[in-house]
């Protein structure tokens, strides 16, 4: 399983991948690791996991270095990433006994009860894109539940997988609470249909979103499936353009633009359009593109030569639909995974930047009458994940709001994830949800207890 430099192209390690006899243990050690798990009070799982929390800020810097290795990250933006796990473990480590606790309901019995009880051993399947803050924002509050996790990554980012694993036990979380497999997706695949297995956490693509839950579906497991997005970005015509211009830029060149809910499809109305696409360019070609160890860089490369290569294909097949490239459309001429931040215009609905996930730096503009198509547009879309209105008018953000068919929507900010917020998508995006209270039970069990005074049926 290898690992490449996707600025340098260069092998960083070549891993080897786990055998069926290794996956046998670790799928013993979660099961067993469960039995005991489960029933720790909260306290001693909230000692483990604000442990946990103080050895990632500690390790901070050598985390998030290998985090810019392999997925050629910038590393101002990987050392956010790492900084956040640790605040994901102190959240639920407050606050998950208090999310859980057992709800006492008014029946016609002495008393009747809500209690919620964890699964068992989950399988989460990751990305690379995100690897650290994907992986904890679905494991730790399923771990503060009680539950154990069996995780696979995806195959170019094994060091930071086993990294992770490194982490909890240097918490001192016992085995098998985390368990890391370097395998396959078929074998991924044998896993879900594991007894040992209750639950499976996907996040990923549609495809791969649709491959798991099959599986899942035939073995009757519960999943959540977090997956792509093809997110709207509104702008109104009293929005300050210069700001608007300057959120977007940052909103689609994050990561090079290699996230779920980065904007994509960029809804102008009519009246403002030409000033934002003006600004919107200019702002576009001035980010500074580059080696992602230096810390002045915003924008390093994508992550694998492939997805180049699928991002221009979309960019190409955009033009010969008729849109047009104001800036970038090209892949950069240098060593590495670089494709440059690219703008393309008078992008239409059917055109494949409109309909697809651009998985990569490249925004489509489309330009809307009113407000009302610029809400019109924004739900054309199969996917619904995330959403970002600009306006001087936070009431009106609001409304238009409430008639988006995404999972979040989010005001004059870009797109993001807090651990105080449940975050999922809709449609082809996926369901369930993670983080918050609605995400911590998404992996527990609702068990009705309703107990009678006396013993035996009422006299007739």
């Amino acid at each position: 399983m290898k690992a490449i430099n996707p600025a340098t192209e260069e092998l960083i390690r070549d891993y080897p991948e786990t055998n069926e006899e290794e996956i046998e243990r670790a799928l013993r050690r979660a099961a067993e690791a469960f039995s005991a798990w489960g029933r720790r009070l909260f306290a001693e799982r909230a000692e483990k996991m604000l442990a946990l929390a103080a050895v990632i800020r500690e390790e901070t810097a050598e985390l998030a270095r290998v985090n810019m290795r392999e997925s050629g990250k910038p590393i101002v933006q990987a050392e956010n990433e790492v900084q956040k796990c640790a605040w994901v473990c102190e959240y639920f480590a407050e606050y998950a006994e208090q999310f859980l606790l057992s709800e006492t309901i008014s029946t016609g019995a002495m008393h009747s009860e809500i209690r919620y009880e964890p699964m068992g051993p989950l399988l989460a399947i990751m990305p690379w894109n995100f690897p650290f803050w994907q992986f904890f924002r679905a494991a730790v509050p399923a771990i503060m539940a009680g539950n154990v996790v069996v995780v696979k990554h995806a195959s170019n980012v094994p060091g930071t997988s086993l990294a992770i694993g490194e982490l909890f036990g240097k918490a001192g979380f016992p085995a098998g609470v985390v368990e890391v497999l370097l395998v396959s997706g078929s074998q991924a695949s044998a896993l879900i249909g594991d007894g040992r297995i209750r639950g499976v956490t996907v996040t990923g693509s549609e495809g791969t979103g649709r491959k798991v839950a099959g599986e899942a579906g035939r073995h009757i497991k519960k999943t959540v499936l977090e997956l792509g997005g093809s997110d709207p970005f509104l702008v109104l015509d009293d929005a300050d353009i210069v700001a608007a211009a300057r959120l977007g830029t940052q909103a689609r060149t994050l990561n090079a633009g290699q996230s779920c809910t980065a904007a994509k499809r960029f809804l102008v109305e009519a009246s403002v359009a030409e000033a934002f696409e003006e600004a919107f360019v200019e702002q576009m070609r001035h980010v500074n593109v580059g080696d992602p160890s230096y810390r002045e860089v915003e924008m390093g490369p994508l992550a694998r030569q492939d997805l180049v290569d699928d991002l221009h294909d979309q960019v190409r097949r955009t033009v010969e639909q008729g849109a047009t490239v104001r800036t970038g459309g090209e892949p950069m001429d240098r060593q590495g995974y670089f494709y440059p931040p690219t703008v393309l215009t008078g992008v239409e609905p059917g055109m494949a930047a409109f309909e697809e996930e651009t998985f990569g730096p490249v925004a489509a503009i489309t330009r809307a009458e009113d407000r009302q198509e610029l809400i019109e547009l924004a739900n054309r879309s199969r996917y619904g994940l995330a959403a970002t209105i600009v306006t001087a008018n936070p009431e009106v953000g609001r409304r238009i709001a409430r008639e988006l068919e995404t999972g979040a929507v989010f005001v004059n900010s870009m797109a993001g994830y807090d651990p105080r917020l449940p975050m999922g998508g809709r449609k082809v995006s996926g369901y369930g949800r993670e983080l918050s209270h609605v995400g911590l039970r998404e992996f527990v069990y609702a068990k009705t207890v309703s107990v009678e005074e006396e013993q035996g049926p009422p006299e007739l």
